[in-house]
């Protein structure tokens, strides 16, 4: 009976897949809230196992690294703009000030306002930090070729694309820390820098960017019946993501970086081809059904008491994270570009946190000892639940404002940029 009841509910929640993006366009609410919710609601009324990510860490583990793969290829390949330096100039700023600049606060306060190990606040700064690429959806570009590329959607769809490979370094801090057991730090250290930052970035990125270029040159360049685009088949993308990942890992890379990037290197070999939009569209719905799974997952782990660690400092902690660390590193990150305050403090305000967080979390628990599990994984949750509701509820009404705003200050002419960003080399050609 309850495999038939399972049935059930996964027919259910495929279609909300269909049908609640549409429903809920006009409204400020969004499709995560209605997963969480239904999550919570089923498993408070039904006699269901606790979903809790200490039971099951490998098949936490595996299941948001899963859906932060298809994100990451997603990302990728709705960007139109070119990769360049002025014109990801506020991306490299994000990455570069504002996400180390947020590990550092948030692990002080992990540090002194929670009380947590040095271990434990390196890794709860540096799972905090990242946009996540899931959650972000509603406040990204539109799919390929689509024109919805402002400024704002732009460097949130590719600071998320790159940061949640990024941060992996911070959460090798942590882990590295967390082993340690009293042994001097330096030789970890040197491991770190040597392995964990210049090898692995490297790999990713080199990995990625050569996958892209061959499996491009399969796609679209090889004549005749060989030409993968001319199958018009979509699941193709999860193929290259789950190639692009597995490669790099075996070659001791960060495969996050490698997927995004292999992303950008399949678009950029042939950028107007028709073909990208039905990638993007199967990864797109893929990415989807993965998230609202997790997401009824993670109510379900809030029914049975996911949160019940946390305290009111719990509480203070986690909506100073959300309202004061990312929008201040945020401003410090975009600070002296020459862009309206309202688009930076924008920027800065929607870092929304997700399943990225969820994946880094499992990935440290079981890779080593932490002394606070059970307070990591409250604090965590906590902190993606309200940026669940918060920047759900927010995004439609702030991000319409703007729009109209930027819409009634530009000429008919103009890009769907904020024209005083040419003089930070912001263009918005592709």
């Amino acid at each position: 009976m309850s495999y038939i009841v399972l049935l059930i509910g996964l027919g259910v929640l495929i279609l909300l897949v269909a049908w609640l993006p549409m429903m809920l366009k006009e409204l400020p609410l969004s499709l995560p809230i209605i997963c969480v919710g239904l999550g919570y609601a089923a498993f408070a009324a039904l006699p269901l196992d606790n979903p809790e990510p200490l039971a099951f860490p490998e098949a936490t583990e595996r299941l948001t690294e899963l859906i932060v793969l298809v994100a990451l290829m997603g990302a990728g390949l709705k960007l139109d703009r070119r990769i360049g330096w002025r014109r990801w100039i506020v991306t490299w700023r994000l990455l570069a000030v504002t996400m180390p600049l947020s590990i550092l606060m948030i692990a002080l306060i992990g540090w002194y306002w929670l009380d947590f190990p040095m271990a434990a606040s390196i890794l709860l700064g540096a799972a905090l930090a990242p946009t996540d690429p899931v959650l972000a959806s509603d406040i990204q570009v539109g799919p390929p070729k689509s024109g919805e590329e402002d400024e704002i959607r732009f460097s949130l769809t590719s600071e998320a694309g790159l940061n949640d490979g990024l941060a992996f370094p911070f959460v090798h801090v942590a882990i590295g820390v967390a082993l340690l057991n009293g042994n001097p730090p330096w030789t970890m250290l040197l491991h770190w820098a040597a392995v964990d930052v210049a090898w692995k970035l490297a790999a990713g990125v080199g990995m990625g960017w050569l996958v892209g270029k061959l499996l491009a040159f399969v796609t679209f360049r090889v004549p005749n019946r060989a030409n993968l685009s001319r199958t018009g088949d979509g699941f193709v993308s999860l193929g290259i993501t789950l190639i692009a990942y597995g490669v790099t890992e075996l070659a001791g890379g960060y495969g996050f970086v490698a997927v995004f990037v292999a992303a950008l290197s399949l678009r950029d070999a042939e950028r107007n081809n028709a073909y990208h939009e039905r990638l993007h569209d199967f990864v797109e719905q893929t990415e989807r059904l993965l998230m609202m799974l997790m997401l009824v997952l993670f109510g379900g782990t809030l029914a049975h008491g996911l949160l019940h660690p946390a305290s009111w400092s719990t509480v203070g902690a986690a909506l100073a994270i959300l309202f004061v660390v990312r929008p201040l590193a945020g401003m410090a990150g975009l600070a002296g570009l020459a862009m309206p305050a309202g688009e930076k403090l924008a920027i800065g305000f929607f870092g929304i946190r997700g399943m990225g967080s969820f994946y880094y979390v499992a990935y440290a628990l079981n890779a080593a000892e932490f002394d606070v599990p059970n307070a990591l994984w409250a604090v965590t949750g906590l902190i993606v639940l309200l940026s669940i509701l918060v920047h759900g509820i927010t995004v439609t009404p702030v991000m319409r404002r703007i729009d109209r705003r930027r819409q009634a200050a530009a000429p008919l002419s103009a890009p769907s940029i904020h024209p005083r960003m040419e003089k930070a080399g912001v263009s918005p050609d592709p």
